[in-house]
């Protein structure tokens, strides 16, 4: 697991994580620092908007639970409220969302708010704030990874930003200014970048934490809670109107009465993702036009939180969250009193950068085999939009030259053609008509081949038998001993159909001296045989003609002993 920094909100698992370079794809700072195939999220660049944790496959990255501290500070004895996003009714069925105060309850808050109280509120001072400075272009600061964003990547932006307190803020701020600032107040929502938000120094102390619903649901679980067993309870305070839809994009123009331009008019516009938002801001900025800016950075607003905890379909969210809002339609009484509200947001801290030595950006290109513009194909596939940027990532240690993946494909390509290249065995390529098309070295020395043999017919160096035979598609495959005459050569041939690329490849394995071996010793055999023959033959001879000398010798012995014994009588 990577050694987690104090209070890292967002960190990877890394025994999970895998050779995948989709988070460092999808993030949208590059706050991914690769090293030896792992993928670690550094600290000061990452604004803890959750992307990367929503699109890791193998479910790598994760963010920081709170839950023990909230534990902590309810077993206190304090007052601790509970402010729910006005996003819960789109994670949670209807008859949840009935006992969903209930549940809280049980874990131990004394107060269960509703943030929608804080929306309605912040919704009235944007549109007021924008009015009294006469602003020209006014972005919203509800969505803090958003805000995130801008404090530290586009600080050009920030004169843009509406100083006006989120709505979690807001919202703190209320219960603070009703229950006095002993009262802590823990926010509970979809959204990952609330844990950064509470802590940006301008903000320091009003919120104790901010817990996600699947923190909160995995602290239900543990604590054996289900909100089946729950009885039907209300909220400690009622949602506020039509700040209910504020987590949907355009939702605080509803809030703030402006809906009715928001589809038709650009001086009202709702942007959803970093792209469009940066997009929005830029033009309205360098435009003529007055415009009030809603930017949320999840697609289709928090309902796509990457806390959530929950699966589900973003337009079965959206419709049960319009039609909460559509019940509950009771707007806040009282007057909105801005100076509650007000706020200065502060630039973020500097990524220190510095300047890269251009000759090692360079240098990092050539590494890859990046010489000219032309080999910069910026295909996006190691995560950063062009080879440059990847390059100058290489030289600040956040990247790594293998992670591009054309160049390790070539390279994987140079290895099999020098394996091909330099095999002792002969290696040849047929296209469909049986024509010669490519061979490696071996192949060229068994057959005096060279180059003017390409686009021949294989018949014009050898039998073409088993190649006609594998084409004809009688067998994928066929290997046989051959023996080449003209190039006294005996060879075990392996014969088979690439059936995609429409070629045959043969394989040629030299087996001459070894044949010969065999042959020389059938020889000897063969003439040891015909010598014990030979030996055999001889011997019987001898043994005859010794039989016969010995038949005579005894017959003349037999006769001078009968010469002898006449003698006597």
């Amino acid at each position: 697991m990577q050694k987690q920094e104090k209070d890292q909100i967002v960190y990877t698992l890394s025994a999970k994580c895998r050779d995948c370079y989709r988070c460092l794809k999808a993030c949208p700072v590059k706050a991914i620092k690769m090293n030896n195939g792992q993928a670690y999220v550094i600290k000061e660049r990452c604004i803890s908007c959750g992307t990367c944790i929503k699109e890791c496959p193998q479910g790598a990255k994760t963010f920081r639970s709170d839950t023990a501290s909230v534990k902590a500070l309810i077993s206190s004895g304090a007052l601790v409220a509970a402010s729910v996003a006005p996003s819960f009714p789109a994670f949670y069925n209807e008859w949840e969302c009935l006992r969903l105060a209930s549940a809280l309850r049980k874990l131990g808050f004394s107060f269960i708010g509703q943030t929608s109280q804080g929306a309605y509120r912040v919704a009235q001072a944007s549109v007021n704030f924008k009015n009294r400075r006469n602003k020209k272009v006014a972005v919203s600061t509800a969505c803090p990874a958003l805000v995130g964003y801008i404090k530290t990547y586009a600080k050009e932006h920030l004169p843009s930003l509406c100083e006006v307190l989120s709505p979690m803020h807001a919202h703190a701020a209320m219960l603070k200014d009703q229950f006095g600032d002993s009262c802590k107040v823990v926010f509970i929502g979809p959204c990952i970048a609330k844990k950064a938000e509470i802590e940006w120094e301008e903000f320091a102390g009003r919120i104790h934490a901010a817990l996600t619903f699947s923190e909160l649901e995995a602290w239900m679980k543990e604590e054996n809670i289900e909100l089946k067993n729950c009885a039907e309870s209300s909220f400690d305070e009622p949602p506020a109107g039509t700040a209910s839809l504020f987590p949907l994009s355009g939702g605080m123009l509803k809030t703030a009465g402006l809906d009715s331009e928001s589809n038709t008019s650009s001086r009202y516009v709702n942007p959803a993702g970093l792209k469009n938002s940066l997009e929005a801001i830029e033009w309205a900025v360098n435009s003529d036009e007055d415009v009030f800016i809603e930017p949320l950075f999840c697609n289709e607003g928090c309902i796509n939180g990457p806390g959530a905890g929950r699966d589900g379909n973003t337009y079965e969210r959206r419709l049960r969250l319009t039609r909460f809002a559509a019940e509950n339609i009771k707007l806040p009484e009282g007057k909105t009193d801005d100076a509650l509200f007000e706020m200065k947001v502060r630039e973020g801290k500097a990524i220190i950068r510095g300047e890269i030595d251009q000759e090692k950006i360079r240098e990092a290109l050539l590494k890859v085999g990046k010489v000219t513009e032309n080999d910069h194909l910026n295909c996006g596939a190691c995560g950063y939009n062009t080879c440059k940027e990847k390059a100058e990532a290489v030289v600040l240690g956040m990247a790594e030259a293998e992670m591009c993946i054309p160049w390790m494909r070539r390279l994987a390509e140079q290895r099999t053609d020098k394996i091909i290249e330099t095999s002792p065995n002969g290696i040849l390529i047929l296209d469909k008509d049986l024509a010669i098309i490519n061979m490696n070295a071996s192949f060229r020395s068994y057959f005096n081949a060279t180059d003017a043999v390409f686009g021949r017919h294989i018949s014009y160096l050898m039998d073409p038998k088993l190649f006609e035979k594998v084409a004809s598609g009688s067998t994928d495959k066929i290997e046989g001993i051959v023996t080449h005459s003209a190039y006294n050569l005996v060879m075990h041939q392996i014969v088979y159909a690439l059936k995609e690329e429409k070629q045959y490849v043969g394989i040629f394995v030299d087996i001459t001296s070894l044949r010969m071996n065999e042959k020389k010793l059938d020889k000897m055999k063969e003439q040891t045989i015909t010598q014990a023959k030979e030996l055999l033959e001889h011997q019987i001879k001898m043994a005859h003609e010794m039989a016969m000398l010995l038949g005579r010798n005894t017959a003349k012995g037999e006769e001078i002993v009968s010469k002898l014994m006449s003698f006597e009588d």
